[in-house]
């Protein structure tokens, strides 16, 4: 186990948790708009609003009696997704990649019938999902055709890329990367490598795994100083778009890379974790504290990205 000092956390600015909520979350984020964050759906409708580009939004279920006409929206696609509104962790999403006849293919492989499909709904909107088992609402949404440019750094599991935004400006950011140990998921927790992304380049800075550094990843060998993500010029002024989306001043923007759309918001969260510090191998309560401090914060997207950039890259500081 990994052990340091309390010290040595403050000399690297790191921002603990209880300090996180307190000085940031809960001052930052007006609880009326947690909503649109806490729930998919409302995320979406946010997105496409500020014409944010996101998967496209196919059909909503949100009633028992309507599920027997999900044949309706579903008949019009080949490929689609099935998620829960007020889901967590990847519970509850149903991938279907193409049709064989009459059955839906998943990406394994593995044949479901349309009436598979429809009791997943069915769970969905019972609250089997969702946190706390509320009953919730079934979003059926676009597949994202995940750019293969990450292939060597995943181990089956599909990367994305988390952006903290504060009060507009992008902070810091890093990239998720499965392993064999994280069954395919995106999960830090259960053994997926979180990846420092330098804001000024979009390259690899630092990587670590179970809080420990690594240079390789740990099931294809492929070396992180290698890892540079495409599109970085787009992916900062989505994240930080997150903002005017929601007003909430503290945030992590999740996004994904489609092949042919390029960089697409998968999700916003009023809470997002602290790993990215141990991902970057440094704090994020400079940053923060250099955001507050700024006269006039008023930028416009683009400004607030530039001064990231400069402020915060470390390619920029070189």
């Amino acid at each position: 186990m990994f052990f340091t000092t309390p010290a040595k956390l403050h000399a690297h600015g790191m921002l603990g948790m209880n300090r996180r909520n307190v000085s940031y979350i809960s001052r930052y984020n007006d609880r009326r708009y947690y909503p649109l964050v806490d729930n998919k759906l409302k995320t979406k409708q946010v997105a496409e609003k500020a014409e944010a580009s996101t998967p496209k939004l196919l059909g909503v279920v949100e009633h028992q009696y309507q599920v027997n006409t999900l044949s309706h929206i579903l008949e019009l696609y080949s490929e689609f997704v099935v998620k829960p509104a007020q889901g967590s962790q990847g519970k509850g999403i149903l991938v279907i990649t193409g049709r064989d006849g009459d059955y839906y293919l998943k990406p394994s492989g593995e044949r479901v019938s349309e009436a598979d499909v429809m009791r997943h709904s069915s769970n969905i909107l019972s609250g089997l999902y969702s946190l706390g088992g509320k009953p919730d609402v079934a979003m059926v949404e676009s597949l994202v055709h995940f750019d293969s440019v990450f292939d060597d750094f995943s181990y089956e599991g599909v990367p994305d890329i988390r952006v903290i935004v504060f009060k507009g400006f992008p902070v810091m950011a890093m990239m998720r990367v499965s392993t064999k140990a994280s069954d395919g998921k995106a999960n830090l927790h259960q053994g997926a490598v979180g990846v420092g992304i330098d804001l000024a380049t979009g390259k690899a800075l630092h990587a670590v795994q179970y809080d420990r550094p690594v240079s390789h990843h740990p099931d294809t060998g492929a070396h992180f100083a290698d890892l540079a993500v495409p599109h970085w010029d787009r992916i900062l002024p989505l994240a930080a778009s997150g903002y005017e989306m929601t007003q909430l001043g503290y945030l992590g923007a999740d996004i994904v890379l489609d092949v042919n759309q390029g960089p697409m918001i998968l999700e916003l969260n009023a809470r997002p974790g602290l790993a990215v510090q141990i991902a970057n191998g440094t704090g994020l309560l400079p940053r923060l504290q250099a955001i507050e401090a700024l006269r006039h914060p008023d930028m416009s997207t683009d400004d607030r990205v530039a001064y990231a950039i400069e402020q915060f890259g470390n390619t920029a500081k070189q």
